[in-house]
Parts: structure tokens; sequence; C-alpha cells
């Protein structure tokens, strides 16, 4: 379905255009919201919470933008929000978390090594790369993260932001340099 006529059923109330909606956007959204909060259940629930807002508040889509857009705003909003209320929660199975597809719900595996002490350092590098990733200013977190994982465009993510492309990427370069200097230290005691 096109977008307008899929806003036009979903505005009607069409279940079967709802369903059709999330079928569409669920493993993207999903993705979103754990690439935030790093936590499969709370991104399972912050992914339902995002598609009862959006049923809830089709009616007021005015089409400034395009429906994925608008969804993967909304994604974004409610996972900065989770993580802002402070309701993360620190879970046993770290390991478990970095190498799981949220996407897929199967576990990743980090790469095929032998050595176990090999795995542990990748997981360890993942670790210390989403502990980094934390750390910055939630626009710098926000805009790396649609970018670098979830591989949205500079006008897209510019939408989703509320900004414009050129301040897309001077958050990107910003978040860069940030987690260059983050990291630096970290890969010069362990890596070299």
């Amino acid at each position: 379905m096109i977008d307008e006529s899929l806003i036009n059923k979903l505005k009607k109330g069409d279940l079967h255009a709802f369903k059709v909606l999330v079928d569409e956007h669920q493993k993207r959204v999903l993705n979103t919201c754990y690439r935030f909060v790093n936590n499969r259940e709370d991104a399972e629930d912050l992914t339902q919470e995002v598609f009862i807002e959006v049923y809830k508040s089709i009616s007021r889509f005015r089409g400034d933008s395009k429906l994925s857009t608008w969804i993967y705003r909304i994604a974004m909003t409610k996972s900065l929000d989770f993580l802002r209320k402070g309701k993360r929660k620190k879970r046993f199975g770290i390991m478990k978390n970095i190498f799981s597809d949220p996407a897929e719900g199967k576990g990743i595996s980090a790469a095929n090594y032998d050595n176990p002490g090999k795995q542990t350092e990748a997981g360890e590098r993942i670790k210390i790369l989403n502990e980094a990733l934390e750390k910055l200013p939630e626009n710098q977190r926000a805009a790396f993260t649609l970018s670098k994982y979830e591989e949205i465009s500079y006008a897209e993510i510019a939408e989703i932001l509320n900004t414009s492309v050129s301040a897309v990427d001077a958050l990107i370069q910003r978040a860069k340099n940030n987690l260059r200097k983050r990291l630096a230290g970290y890969y010069e005691k362990n890596i070299l």
C-alpha cells in the first residue's frame, strides 16, 4: 500500500491497514528503540507504545513528512523519554543483549572465533562502544544512531530531529569526534 492510501485507511480506523503498517515498520522500530535502550524487553515494550501512539494520533498526522519518518520520530522520542525518566533497568546477561539481533530475535555470533578469549574481547569492545554512545549528548547520539545503525539518510534524520541537513552533518561529526576521544584511551591501553 502506498502511504496516502494507508493513511486514509488508518484514519478511518481500518484494523487491516494498521496490521499492514505494523508488519511493514515493526522490525525497524524495534531496532531503533533497541539502539537507544540496549535492552530487548524494554525495546519491545517501547515498540508497542510507539504503535499505540501511532494508532491514537494518526488523525493528527498532517503528511508534512513521510509516514515512516513520523513513526521513527515517535520511536526516537519514546526511547529518549524512557532514558530520561531513568526507568532503564540493568539486567544480568549483558552479553545476551549485546549479541541479540532485535530485528530477528536471534543471537548474532560475534565472530566465528574458536578462541573464547577472542569472543569475550569482542563483547567487551561492543560494551565499551555502547557505554561511550550513552555518554554522548542526546542529539548527537540520536543523529549518529539513526545514521550509522539504522542507515537513515541525513535528510530523513533532519526531519526526525526537526533540524537541517547541515545540522545533522555537524551532529554526526561531533559525535564521531566525541567517540574518538572517549575510546582513544581504551584502545591505546587495551589494543596497542
